[in-house]
């Protein structure tokens, strides 16, 4: 029997209205609707007497309508509905703009609420557009008493759009509350009451329809656990289907032990730890399924090269997936130095790319499917239908997060048994992001740097407050170069209409940001910074949050007109500037044929150029000694993960390293606060936590990800982590007990209502 949750808003609500919230929300059912929740509760105000308004404060009346009319506006097309009423002692003037339809309604002689904020128009005293509700003649509310209660009744404020306004979320929702009959709570009884927590069905109705704020706060808190605890039994049970199937044994041999005598360094203590977690993932007969998250150089690489190593031991193949050609080019050579010519011989490391001329794409395809090559590293070329593997034994994927689900996926079905999967990321993840969105995967973290990696100091150029500090930032990559060393040069866009693909915007800063300045390259801009990415803003704001729309429209609007840093226009400034006269100075960004990438960084690395100017395509992976020095143009574009990946370009051989954060961000502002955070600290682990704190976690299964409805509702892992554990723990002990939720049969429905086809496709991926 269907829960009456799958319930199509088309029969619940009519077709018309069901279609608007499909077009707004994405909304398609009764329990897609019902999980819309108020972002925040307002109050009508105190009852007040109308000889006590104060100004510009909510207040709510009980008067009667003493008169109304109509007038024609002057300025524009258009009537004025204005309606006096009194509450015996004095008078105030309710003002309606072109609805007059309500002159039906509000009649002489009608007695009512009016609620709303006071305004003064010309000396006099006015509620514009008040909200209101009349008496009948045997109305209770009449008596003040009942007044007041109605007075402080929260009013539920819902995550509105254009086209549907929150009142008319409120009126949908008290429909399908008002015929829902009861539902199944999908936490256990002895879960729930362990934990005091209020049915589901109540729970629903409460945070909808609160009489006083302990009503909301209450179902608020039940409602979130639940969503919690549905999450975590989901990743739990994914995780015991992974480990259901069979995977083929790769134990490390002589190649592995031979590589580890002949490398020229100890291994970390990390790097033992974590090498030694995926020996043993190898050798079970489950398939591996592990994150490793590390600090930018902290050898990441190496630990996925000793198990591929491991698998190449058994003659299986290991398939290296690269986000950028630059990185994938960059990992080819970095592997066969490391292996050495004899090893590199053996398992022949090969390319395979989308740019590769025709001849050697057809040899690496070759060696590929033959099975010559044990090695073999790409980009999205990879995940094509004619690349085939002869014994694809593990996978690795590179920078997880620049890759989609599905691109994942098609690549370990290239494996005749389920390969191996180790996924890398120089992005540390706060633990209970980690716990939330990699809940089905092994995480180990590397968080101790090689010895002898060299200091880095990071510092901020703030131009909105010290503009000439531009001309010292180039005076000082010049004396790094006249040190024999080199330089990045980093800017958001690739000229002043292509930003790099792939990257990020991020929040607005706010009004005041909105001041003109001059750019690095000299040209006047806003210093607003880019539109609001969807993966930073959470699906509705904190409880009694209020956002003024006004500053919303001017964040928008610098947001929007403002231009950026690009590679074109700093190029041109950098070669005219007198004290770089002479420096090679290069450009490298994503629209660039990849053998003239290829090039560039070859050079690069060689020491042929001295400034390279690029985009983020040069943000992980690449690995020149040389480079001392990076400046960050508009900075406050980027964030906190991207900063502290760009900066761990530098510093990566025997000299310190130094990275200018510029940006034209004002003290104060969020923006400015990020960049702030990652020129204060080399941690990235600290880091992730600052970000999380400053950006809260956004989408956690959401779009971006699933492609589905499925990102948290009311659930915050920046703020809930103990709540999120808890409610793993009972999740894992009600699984233990009951794999399968036969026992359990809300929730395992609620497992798949509130992860669609295609989140539970992500979580299955992953």
């Amino acid at each position: 029997m269907d829960s009456p949750l799958d319930v199509k808003l088309s029969a619940a609500l009519g077709g018309r209205t069901a279609a608007a919230f499909d077009k707004a929300f994405g909304l398609t059912t009764v329990g897609d609707l019902l999980s819309h929740y108020p972002r925040r509760y307002a109050r009508r105000g105190e009852l007040t007497a109308l000889t006590q308004l104060p100004i510009d404060e909510n207040v709510t009346i009980v008067a009667e309508v003493l008169e109304v009319r109509s007038r024609s506006m002057q300025a524009r097309r258009g009537s004025i509905l204005e309606v006096r009423i009194s509450d015996g002692k004095g008078i105030l003037t309710l003002t309606f703009f072109n609805q007059a339809w309500r002159a039906n309604e509000l009649k002489p002689g009608v007695r009512g609420i009016f609620a709303g904020k006071v305004g003064d128009y010309r000396g006099t005293l006015q509620l514009a557009h008040p909200d209101y509700e009349l008496f009948d003649a045997t109305d209770d509310r009449a008596d003040p008493a009942a007044a007041k209660a109605w007075a402080e009744l929260p009013i539920p404020i819902y995550p509105a759009a254009s086209t549907v306004a929150s009142w008319q979320v409120q009126k949908s929702i008290a429909v399908v509350l008002d015929t829902l009959p009861p539902i199944d709570d999908p936490v256990p009884d002895a879960v729930r009451s362990a934990r005091a927590l209020m049915p589901f069905r109540r729970a629903l109705e409460l945070v909808h329809r609160p009489a006083t704020d302990a009503d909301w706060a209450t179902a608020r808190e039940s409602l979130r656990f639940q969503e919690a605890f549905v999450l975590q039994a989901a990743l739990l049970q994914q995780r015991q289907r992974l480990r259901s199937v069979a995977a083929t044994v790769r134990a490390p041999g002589a190649l592995l032990s031979g590589f580890d005598e002949t490398l020229p360094f100890t291994l970390t203590g990390d790097q033992v730890a974590v090498g030694e977690a995926i020996a043993a993932d190898l050798e079970a007969a489950v398939p591996m399924n592990r994150l490793i998250q590390g600090e930018v150089g902290s050898g990441k690489t190496l630990v996925a090269l000793r198990a591929m190593l491991a698998v190449a031991e058994s003659g299986g193949q290991s398939a290296l997936l690269a986000p950028t050609e630059v990185l994938a080019h960059q990992h080819l050579r970095s592997i066969v130095r490391t292996l050495g010519p004899d090893l590199s011989a053996r398992l022949r490391p090969t390319l395979l790319t989308g740019q590769l001329p025709v001849a050697e794409r057809r040899k690496a395809l070759l060696a590929s499917v033959s099975g010559s090559a044990r090695i073999v590293v790409g980009t999205h070329a990879l995940l094509s239908d004619n690349v085939e593997f002869f014994d694809l034994g593990l996978v690795v994927v590179d920078e997880q997060h620049r890759f989609g689900v599905d691109q994942r996926e098609a690549l370990r079905l290239k494996g005749a048994q389920p390969p191996h999967v180790l996924v890398l990321t120089a992005t540390p993840i706060p633990r209970t992001v980690a716990m939330t969105v990699f809940g089905d995967l092994d995480i180990s973290s590397i968080a101790e740097l090689p010895a002898g990696r060299s200091p880095i100091s990071s510092h901020v150029v703030p131009l909105a407050e010290k503009p000439g500090w531009m001309t010292r930032v180039w005076q000082r990559v010049a004396e790094e170069l006249a040190q024999g060393r080199q330089a990045f040069v980093v800017c958001p866009a690739i000229d002043s209409s292509h930003v790099e693909q792939g990257e990020s915007p991020v929040e607005p800063v706010g009004p005041s940001a909105a001041r003109s300045r001059k750019s690095p390259a000299g040209r006047a801009e806003t210093s607003a910074a880019a539109s609001r990415s969807p993966l930073v803003e959470p699906a509705e704001a904190s409880v009694g949050a209020s956002r003024n729309p006004l500053v919303e429209l001017v964040e928008t609007s610098a947001a929007t007109s403002r231009s950026i840093a690009s590679v074109t226009e700093t190029l041109a400034t950098l070669r005219a500037n007198p004290v770089l006269a002479g420096r090679r100075i290069e450009a490298l960004h994503g629209r660039l044929p990849s053998d003239e990438k290829d090039a560039l960084m070859r050079a690069f690395a060689a020491g042929e150029i001295d400034v390279l100017v690029a985009t983020t395509v040069i943000e992980v992976g690449v690995d020149v000694p040389n480079a001392s020095a990076m400046v960050i143009l508009d900075a406050d574009r980027f964030g906190v993960s991207q900063l502290h990946q760009l900066r761990g370009r530098v510093g990566r051989g025997s000299v310190p390293g130094v990275c200018l954060f510029v940006t034209g961000a004002e003290e104060g502002t969020l923006a400015r606060e990020r960049v702030e955070a990652v020129a204060s600290t080399l941690d990235g682990f600290e880091l992730a936590n600052r970000d999380l704190e400053l950006r809260q976690e956004g989408d956690v299964l959401g779009s971006v990800q699933s492609g589905g409805r499925s990102s948290l509702r009311l659930l915050r892992v920046a703020r809930d982590g103990d709540l999120i554990s808890e409610a793993r723990e009972l999740a894992a002990t009600v699984l233990a007990e009951d794999p399968e939720l036969g026992a359990h049969p809300a929730l395992r429905e609620a497992l798949a209502r509130r992860l669609d086809e295609a989140a539970e496709a992500f979580l299955a991926k992953s």
